[in-house]
């Protein structure tokens, strides 16, 4: 697809979300467009919704869930649940693409949330998870994009965590392509220092 149809997108298969986290999504970035993580860190198979409202939006995602997924197999072999860590992730994945939609380039950066409140779990017989998230901010300034939502995670309708106020950035001038090798960004510190 080209880059006006990616910022236009509402919907994405699982090819597409495998083929943005290849960085071959998009035939003519006008920049570098934010990654996605490659599975099994990848936390959806598909986007189901993604709506622009002036600064605000909402995305929806779900991931079906396998009984032999990778975190079953280790946590905890003896009372498999997925890791309430890895949903918090999915709600970020979600925010970086939110940014990257509406027209980030860069690299995107978790910056945290507020709360994360859970009051439920996934374990391997589930069916499917749903992520929802309200963007209650999308900003751009100098290169930089900011995002801020809420998002809720759901295990086959029923809804089992919040996560109020996630935040992600999408920086310029932050990648590091050339990994192994030592180089500019090979070491961490502040964003776009």
């Amino acid at each position: 697809m080209n880059y006006n149809e990616f910022l236009d997108i509402s919907t994405l298969n699982k090819q597409q979300l495998l083929a943005w986290s290849n960085q071959t999504l998009v035939d003519d970035p006008p920049g570098q467009i934010p990654s996605l993580p490659a599975p099994p860190m990848l936390m959806f198979d598909r986007i189901t919704s993604v709506e622009h409202m002036d600064k605000k939006g909402r995305i929806i995602a779900q991931q079906d869930i396998d009984l032999d997924a990778w975190f079953f197999l280790c946590h905890f072999r003896n009372d498999p649940v997925q890791p309430g860590c890895l949903g918090v992730d999915a709600i970020w994945q979600l925010l970086g693409m939110y940014c990257a939609i509406r027209g980030g380039l860069g690299s995107g950066r978790a910056l945290g949330c507020k709360e994360v409140e859970f009051f439920g779990q996934i374990r391997p017989f589930n069916k499917v998870v749903t992520y929802e998230v309200e963007i209650r901010k999308y900003s751009k300034v100098q290169g930089t994009s900011l995002v801020i939502g809420t998002g809720k995670v759901l295990v086959d309708g029923q809804h089992i965590y919040t996560i109020n106020d996630a935040k992600v950035g999408i920086f310029e001038g932050i990648q590091y392509a050339d990994y192994p090798s030592k180089s500019k960004n090979s070491i961490g510190g502040g964003y776009g220092d």
